[in-house]
């Protein structure tokens, strides 16, 4: 779980997004908790993964597993 914030800025520059434009998708109303994920200063809710899982299509396991790699789709 320690590359959580790494695969979930990979995902969103990936799809040339912004933080303000990922908060949005997700239903949240500012960036910073997605900021503070990615940099890893804060580890996300269950809730969150789950939201990030589906928006970008990806298993919870891609997100959450340190040793597995996000596939490319």
């Amino acid at each position: 779980m320690l590359r959580f914030g790494e695969k979930l800025r990979a995902l969103r520059t990936n799809k040339q997004m912004t933080l303000k434009e990922l908060a949005y998708a997700l239903g949240l109303t500012a960036h910073g908790y997605i900021s503070e994920i990615e940099a890893g200063k804060k580890k996300p809710t269950a809730d969150f993964v789950l939201k990030v899982a589906r928006y970008f299509k990806v298993s919870i396991d891609e997100l959450m597993k340190d040793e597995l790699e996000i596939g490319r789709k």
